[in-house]
């Protein structure tokens, strides 16, 4: 599972919570201490940059907030991020710089990287996304399977068992997913890759390719 490593799908001087990804292999490790780790960072935020806007939410100063959007801690959001209408931050969540949270979007236990965009009813749990990755308008990640066992990550006749009941999806860098598809439980997805609108993922995408769901599903590498 090479191409699913920390060091193969992310640029982590493109998120604050770069220290989070040390000493781990695989990205979905982080999901079950964002929560601490907010708590550890926050109070050690440049107060020039950052304020305190409750319990455990550090939101930067040149963030742009809608009067209805939602927002709870432990929430760190970075700055030149637009949070839009009726957005639903739930917690555990570590927003990057120059992002955008859209309209009926909610988020729960994710790192998201800076400039990414879910901008159109997204649902985005127990996930991480990548630098300069895009959701289209209503696709989401599926975070609990049906059966509710545990996430196990699959790539061909390779698999690894995550231990994890929650686990959305693992966007690398510059990912873009169209509109109206679902990530399934333990999705990885190699930066530089686009997934059609429409899709149904499961398990591994490599990096620069494109995901076809069609009678099943294809993946072309790309020619660019």
């Amino acid at each position: 599972m090479e191409q699913c490593k920390i060091s193969n799908m992310y640029d982590l001087s493109e998120t604050i919570a770069a220290e989070l990804f040390e000493g781990k292999t695989y990205p979905w490790e982080v999901l079950s201490e964002i929560g601490d780790f907010i708590k550890k960072l926050g109070p050690t935020l440049d107060p020039e940059i950052f304020e305190q806007r409750g319990e455990n939410i550090w939101i930067a100063k040149s963030v742009t907030i809608a009067p209805t959007a939602t927002l709870n801690g432990p929430l760190i959001i970075d700055e030149g991020t637009e949070v839009r209408p009726g957005a639903f931050i739930r917690g555990n969540a570590i927003i990057g710089k120059n992002c955008v949270v859209g309209n009926s979007t909610e988020i729960k236990n994710d790192i998201i990287f800076n400039v990414v965009q879910v901008p159109h009813y997204n649902y985005v749990g127990d996930s991480v996304l990548g630098f300069h990755s895009h959701m289209g308008a209503g696709s989401i990640t599926s975070n609990v399977k049906s059966d509710k066992t545990l996430v196990v990550v699959k790539d061909g006749k390779e698999s690894i068992e995550t231990g994890l009941k929650k686990f959305g999806a693992m966007l690398g860098d510059y990912v873009e997913v169209g509109c109206n598809s679902v990530l399934n439980p333990g999705t990885v997805i190699g930066p530089h890759s686009n997934v059609y609108p429409v899709s149904c993922v499961r398990g591994v995408v490599p990096g620069h390719s494109i995901y076809k769901n069609k009678s099943g599903f294809e993946i072309i590498p790309k020619t660019v």
